[in-house]
């Protein structure tokens, strides 16, 4: 487990896990929103944002935490030994996203772009969960499945599940 590539819909708590992973395992955690928005909130050019991101699968270890653009994305998991796939239940989704907006109102959320606005990520959060049915959805999954023979690949489906995923992970912990 070197390697480690964590995506799923917004909300989902992939960025407080990648962080807690990170800590743990001393992988280096790189976060795709971080990457790919400046701190104004707009977004990085793609040429900057590609090289950056190719020089990350390139080196020796690393967690990669979000979605991004689709063919970075492809790549992610082309790479990767370990694939961490958190498919929560949309209702819970939408309830986390509801939950960091109101919590982000004191402490800024694990992995949210320095200058980005909460409110209007939120709003994007929950357009994308609107959207999200035609690309997380148990098609996505068994295509992960088949691509996925020769990697290491979690699907969590539960908090508990994702909780209890780190002492499976680095189980010195």
């Amino acid at each position: 487990m070197k390697k480690i590539a964590i995506f799923g819909k917004p909300g989902s708590g992939k960025s407080t896990f990648s962080a807690q992973l990170a800590s743990l395992s001393g992988i280096p955690l790189h976060q795709i929103d971080t990457m790919a928005f400046n701190t104004d909130g707009s977004q990085v050019l793609r040429s900057k944002f590609d090289k950056a991101h190719d020089k990350i699968l390139n080196s020796e270890s690393w967690i990669l935490d979000g979605l991004g653009p689709i063919g970075s994305f492809q790549q992610r998991i082309a790479c990767a030994d370990t694939l961490i796939y958190i498919d929560l239940p949309y209702p819970l989704s939408y309830w986390l996203v509801t939950k960091r907006f109101l919590k982000g109102m004191y402490q800024k959320p694990k992995g949210w772009p320095d200058g980005s606005s909460l409110a209007k990520g939120t709003l994007q959060s929950y357009k994308f969960l609107g959207q999200s049915r035609r690309f997380w959805n148990e098609s996505f999954y068994q295509s992960l499945r088949r691509s996925a023979k020769e990697k290491a690949l979690y699907r969590v489906t539960t908090l508990n599940e994702l909780n209890g995923l780190l002492k499976v992970l680095v189980p010195q912990h």
